[in-house]
C-alpha cells in the first residue's frame, strides 16, 4: 500500500523533510542557549548587591596600546560586579547627551579612572538633568573626587552604532557610549568595557541619579525555542499526511473533496437577481389577484342564477296556487 514511498519523489521529499526538521531543531538549540545567556544576565543583575565584587583586572582582559581599547568580554561577562581603584581624569570627561531616566531626558557622565598602571577604565558616574536651555546645552556636573577613588559597579558592554564624538565646553560629547570610538579621543590604553557605579569611596555626589539596568527579555527566547521544535515535529506530520492521503488514493478510496474556492460576490449580479425575485413576486401577485377576480365573477354568476332559480319556482307556486282555485271554483 505505501511501496510509493520508495519512488525517487517521495524519497526527495523524505530527505527534505529530515533536512528541514534538522535545522529547525538547530534553530531551537540556538534560541535556547540565548534564553541561558540572558537568563545567566537577568541572575548576575538580580544578584550584584548580594555577591562581592571582584577585582576588575580578574573580569577584563588589560589593553596595552594608547589609543586603543581592550578586548569586548562579550555577553557573559555583562554586569558582573567589579571594584577597581585609580585617579578620575576631569580632562577627558564625557558627556552622553540624550538619555532618558523615568521620563526626562539628561545626561550620562563617563570618567575616565586611571589605574596604577597607566591603562585606564571608564566609569559611568550617574545621570544628571538637562539645564533649563534644553537637551543640546552642557550640563551643570559635580566635579570628580581628586586624589584616589575606590569605585564598585558593574561591567556595562560597549554600546552599537558608534556615534561622532567631539569636544563641547570642556568634554567629549556623544550619544552613544562606544568603547573603541571614545579609546581613539583618549591618550592612554582603555578597557574594552565601561562600569556602571553603584558605590564610591569617596561617596559620589547626590546629585547623580543611578542608572537603571534593563533585564533582558530571555523568555522571549525560550518561546523561540519552543516554536522551532513544535516546527521541527510538525514537517514530520505533514509528510505522513500526504503519504496516507496519497495511499487512499492509489486504492480507491474515497478522495477528499476539496471545499470550492470563494468567489468575490458580484454587486451588479447580486443586483439583477434580486430585481428578478421582485419581478416574479409581483407577476405572482397579479396573477393571484386575476384568479381571485375570476373566483368572484364564478361566485356572482352562481348568486344570480340561484336567484333566478328562486324566481322560477315562485312563479311556479302562483300558477299552482291559480290552477287550484280555478279547480275550486268549477267544482262548485
Amino acid at each position: 500500500m505505501y511501496r510509493f514511498l520508495l519512488t525517487p519523489r517521495w524519497l526527495g521529499a523524505a530527505a527534505l523533510t529530515i533536512v528541514a526538521s534538522v535545522v529547525m531543531v538547530m534553530l531551537g538549540n540556538w534560541q535556547l542557549d540565548r534564553y541561558r545567556e540572558r537568563t545567566g544576565i537577568n541572575t548576575r543583575i538580580d544578584n550584584a548587591n548580594a555577591v562581592a565584587a571582584v577585582p576588575l583586572t580578574e573580569v577584563l582582559t588589560a589593553p596595552t596600546v594608547a589609543g586603543t581599547p581592550g578586548p569586548d568580554p562579550g555577553e557573559g561577562l555583562a554586569w558582573t560586579k567589579v571594584t577597581v581603584s585609580g585617579r578620575y581624569d576631569p580632562a577627558n570627561e564625557i558627556q552622553a547627551r540624550g538619555r532618558t531616566v523615568g521620563s526626562e531626558v539628561g545626561f550620562e557622565i563617563v570618567t575616565p579612572l586611571i589605574l596604577d598602571d597607566g591603562t585606564a577604565v571608564l566609569v559611568d558616574r550617574g545621570w544628571v538633568p538637562a539645564p533649563p536651555g534644553g537637551a543640546l546645552e552642557s550640563p551643570e556636573v559635580p566635579a570628580a573626587p581628586t586624589g584616589r577613588v575606590t569605585v564598585v559597579g558593574q561591567v556595562h558592554l560597549s554600546e552599537s552604532r558608534p556615534a561622532p564624538v567631539e569636544r563641547r565646553d570642556g568634554r567629549l560629547d556623544t550619544r552613544r557610549i562606544s568603547v573603541p570610538r571614545l579609546a581613539g579621543e583618549l591618550p592612554f590604553p582603555v578597557y574594552g568595557a565601561y562600569v556602571l557605579l553603584t558605590e564610591q569611596t569617596p561617596a559620589a555626589d547626590p546629585a547623580f541619579v543611578t542608572v537603571p539596568i534593563p533585564h533582558e527579555d530571555s523568555w522571549q527566547n525560550g518561546g523561540y525555542a519552543v516554536q522551532w521544535w513544535i516546527f521541527a515535529g510538525m514537517v514530520f506530520v505533514l509528510f505522513g499526511w500526504q503519504a496516507r492521503r496519497e495511499a487512499q488514493e492509489a486504492s480507491g478510496g474515497a478522495r477528499p473533496v476539496k471545499a470550492a474556492a470563494a468567489r468575490p460576490r458580484d454587486r451588479v449580479a447580486d443586483a439583477d437577481s434580486r430585481d428578478r425575485v421582485a419581478t416574479a413576486d409581483r407577476k405572482a401577485t397579479a396573477s393571484g389577484d386575476r384568479v381571485a377576480a375570476a373566483d368572484r365573477k364564478a361566485a356572482e354568476t352562481t348568486d344570480r342564477v340561484a336567484a333566478a332559480d328562486r324566481k322560477a319556482t315562485a312563479s311556479a307556486d302562483r300558477v299552482a296556487a291559480a290552477d287550484r282555485k280555478a279547480a275550486e271554483a268549477g267544482t262548485n
